[in-house]
């Protein structure tokens, strides 16, 4: 199929109401953390944290609900649901997006669950784009789910400090074939293997089944599993890729890098996201740092599309990109030209 386009009819997105803020932080770590260090170092002045009924699942559902609101579609018109919630949800080896896809009421799509921790949202997108491109049945797809990994947080552990932003929320973006608006333009994706047990939850698995012994250590384990390899590792390579997966994204899209006047990013420390910026070429005023959210893995992207919308941060003719990251390790940049195609 040639001269295809795909484009972003709209977003949704659920944060729960609970809130932990920076000196909640700070107390959990037992004061190794000040206040003011988790705030100008860690860049967390608040993050959202899941109440009694919002599970992964469910926080999906409600995102997923509410951009059919906001996009006004028919929950019918959609062709295909990809899942990119996390696992941590409210069964093991349930299938999310089939309980979205009947929450939501699209009973013509069909569902399936994609995985790569904070980098899914960008793969999901690129995936969306190349399937409807692949075949004539697939013209609307909703890129949907839930994440709370916080919960597997313990802030007693120092080398964890760079997931005390952990949060929870649900997301979702839908995409439409020869929508002429919002296109989707490149994409570039890369992993690297060496980091692939480097972090995660390390009980409850085949490996280290919880027990009775381990229980109430289990439910905190996600772990750096090798921390010096892995900061080590990122330290080295973690820029590098980032800048050359935003690289190739635009090299694919044929429009150059210049262009970039948005970049929507996940939450990371803020010396890390200045810097980024500043490599880049942008503004503070050119991105939204998520200091009163936190990071919701793969959810930031779609929450800072959404709030660039609602700032006024974007408009006809604005190229942007989406970047990710997700242990294991992968790093993600997509090339969007909000507005009208002709633009």
């Amino acid at each position: 199929m040639t001269n295809v386009n795909v484009g972003i009819v709209g977003t949704g997105i659920y944060i729960p109401e609970g809130r932990m803020t920076a000196k909640e932080i700070s107390d959990a770590t037992n004061g190794y953390w000040t206040e003011e260090a988790v705030i100008q170092k860690l860049g967390i002045v608040e993050k959202s944290i899941p109440g009694k009924d919002d599970g992964t699942q469910e926080m999906g559902v409600r995102a997923g609900l509410d951009a059919i609101r906001r996009t006004e579609i028919d929950p019918k018109e959609i062709d295909l649901i990809l899942c990119m919630g996390e696992e941590w949800k409210e069964y093991p080896l349930t299938t999310s997006g089939i309980y979205i896809q009947e929450k939501i009421g699209a009973t013509n799509a069909w569902a399936i669950d994609l995985q790569q921790r904070c980098c899914s949202t960008v793969a999901a997108m690129k995936i969306a784009k190349d399937m409807m491109i692949a075949d004539d049945e697939i013209n609307t797809v909703m890129v949907v789910g839930g994440y709370r990994n916080g919960d597997f947080v313990d802030y007693t552990d120092s080398d964890m400090s760079m997931m005390y932003n952990l949060s929870s929320g649900g997301g979702a973006i839908v995409l439409k074939k020869n929508y002429n608006t919002n296109l989707l333009l490149g994409t570039y994706i890369m992993t690297d293997g060496s980091m692939a047990r480097d972090a995660g939850v390390e009980i409850g698995g085949i490996v280290n089944p919880i027990t009775y012994q381990n229980l109430h250590e289990a439910y905190k384990s996600l772990r750096l599993m090798n921390p010096k390899h892995m900061k080590d590792r990122l330290n080295e390579v973690s820029m590098k890729n980032w800048l050359y997966c935003i690289d190739k994204a635009f090299e694919k899209s044929n429009i150059s890098k210049k262009e970039l006047r948005y970049l929507s990013v996940l939450h990371f420390k803020r010396s890390q996201h200045l810097n980024m910026l500043k490599l880049l070429g942008l503004t503070e005023e050119q991105s939204i740092y998520l200091e009163n959210y936190g990071h919701m893995g793969q959810i930031d992207q779609i929450i800072s599309l959404q709030l660039a919308l609602e700032t006024g941060k974007l408009k006809d003719g604005t190229v942007m990109s989406m970047i990710s990251a997700g242990i294991g390790y992968a790093w993600a940049a997509n090339v969007i030209k909000w507005g009208n195609a002709e633009c």
